[in-house]
Formats: C-alpha cells, structure tokens, sequence
C-alpha cells in the first residue's frame, strides 16, 4: 500500500492534513504526560490516568496495529458566535458533534483504502474517543508541532482543527518528520489567559482552565473571580486566537460545523433565560451535551455575575 495514496486520498476527500507514522511506543511524550499527572494538573479527569499503558504504546491498545494515520479537520469558523456579547462558547462546538462528522468521514477514508487492499482485520479508528495521545501521533505523522500553548500548531494552517486516527495492521511508510516548536519567543497565549492556567511554556493546570472549568469541571465555582472568564460559558479559544499562527487560519467548509440561525440569534437575555427546551433545541447534536443543561446554566449564572 503506497503511503502517498493515502495522503493524497484524504486531502482529496476534504481532510486539511494527513500524515503516518509506524507504531511505537511513545517513550518521550508519556514521559511528560506522567510529570503532569503526578503535579496533579489533570484535576477530575480521572480517565487520564486509566489504561495509561495502552495511551502510551497503540500496540497494547489494538493489538497488531503497524501503522497510524492520523488527519487533521478544520473548524474555524466563518462568523464568530458572542463577539458582541457577553456569552461565549468555543469554535469547535459551534455545529454538530465533531466526533460523529469526523468518524463518519473516516470510515469513508478506511473504504478507500481497503478498496485498495482488501478488508483489513483489526482496524480502529478514533476520534477523541479512547486512550489515545492525539497531539503526540499528529506530530509525530509530521502534521506540526505543541505550542507553548500545549494545542498542536500547523505552521501553515494554525490550530483550529479536529485530530483522527486510523490504526492499521499493515506497514506502511512514514510521510513526514516530527516539527520542533516554532514558538520562539512568543509568549502571547501565556500572557494572555486570564486565569494563569498557562503557567510556563507547555505547562498547563486544567484546573485552572477555562475549559476545563466550564465543560469538565462539575462542582461549584464559588471562590473564582467570574471576570476572569470574559464572558466564556463554553470552553475557551483565547490562546488560540491571539497565537500568530492562526492568521493563517481559514474559515472551514464543512456544512455540519456551520452554527444554526437560531445560536446565531441568541443574545445575552435569551440566556439568563435559557430554558432546558431552549438548551435541548439549540444543542441536541452538539458537543456542548458534555457541560449539560445544569451545567452550562451554571456556568451561565455565574458569568451574568459580571453584571
């Protein structure tokens, strides 16, 4: 199977970047996931510290896995949603699920390949969806580097997009060399987030992160300064947006992502307001159904306690 048929194969399909990498034991990058885990940083996302062997090595995940694909899928938007306004929520969340758009398109990309090789015995795929070091694979497939912001940077495309991967049990070439940082001295995403949640360069707390605050985090908020959220009740883009990389971020041109009229429309009353038919009606396909109507009310309240 030619590597290169694949790559072009994807990018033809709509896929903004496409690498592959052999599969290894990723020896370096579990190392630092541990540093943090043992800092605590992860706060209650206990699944991160589960099957942390199988995170580290794709082969104890899949067994007889050779070869990851991995694929990169724009969501930058075309319109931002709550520039004017108070209430914010992030980029990727803006249209329906990305985990079921993705998965649906790489099945696509998998009959495509098996139509090459015949039907393959023991291929996965994933999206954000298992013990799988997203950012270490996209690197390490060549399709860019972590920023000091910890998101993975296309030096050509920026930051906005979905991670995939197809694991396979045929060997197949690798397309491309690992990306060092291209930072430099940039420290914008750093001086930038509002809650210190980027301690230094390539650290981040989550339990600091807006993000992590608003989407994963389900106790209370009592205690934190709500100004710091400017105006977030989902997730949080503020150090992808002001990351220079992202000039070269184009709006994306998948049908699915694009934000229905009704979110359009919502404007600061019409969430203080914001009912569970409302909540039900607005997201009932969206990756927001993580937070929940309770919790992105709560996270609603507290903002309005800006006001």
């Amino acid at each position: 199977m030619d590597s290169g048929w694949i790559v072009a194969e994807a990018e033809r399909m709509g896929f903004d970047a496409c690498g592959i990498a052999q599969a290894t034991a990723l020896e370096e990058e579990s190392a630092h996931v541990e540093q943090w885990l043992e800092s605590d940083c992860e706060g209650e996302m206990g699944y991160l510290t589960r099957n942390k062997e199988k995170r580290y090595d794709p082969r104890l995940l899949v067994e007889g896995t050779k070869s990851i694909v991995t694929v990169l899928y724009n969501y930058y938007p075309k319109q931002r949603i709550g520039d004017s306004d108070k209430f914010k929520i992030a980029k990727y969340a803006y249209g329906a699920d990305y985990h079921d758009v993705l998965k649906r398109k790489m099945h696509q990309l998998l009959e495509g390949i098996e139509a090459q090789t015949g039907k393959l015995e023991g291929t996965r795929l994933f999206v954000d969806s298992a013990p799988v070091l997203d950012r270490a694979w996209a690197v390490r497939c060549g399709l860019g580097f972590i920023g000091k912001n910890t998101t993975l940077i296309h030096p050509k495309k920026g930051s906005f997009f979905f991670i995939g991967h197809l694991f396979l049990p045929i060997e197949l070439e690798g397309t491309g060399k690992p990306l060092t940082n291209r930072c430099g001295r940039c420290t914008k995403c750093l001086d930038a987030c509002p809650t210190g949640a980027l301690e230094a360069p390539f650290h981040i707390d989550a339990r600091k992160c807006i993000s992590y605050l608003t989407i994963e985090y389900k106790g209370s908020l009592a205690g934190i300064d709500s100004k710091t959220f400017n105006g977030w009740m989902y997730g949080c883009d503020i150090c992808q947006d002001v990351c220079p990389y992202n000039r070269f971020a184009l709006p994306n041109r998948e049908p699915e992502f694009q934000p229905s009229e009704q979110l359009i429309a919502m404007h600061d009353e019409d969430w203080k307001s914001l009912s569970k038919e409302d909540f039900d009606a607005l997201f009932k396909h969206s990756a927001v159904q993580r937070a929940g109507y309770e919790g992105l009310k709560r996270n609603i309240d507290f903002i309005s306690e800006e006001s």
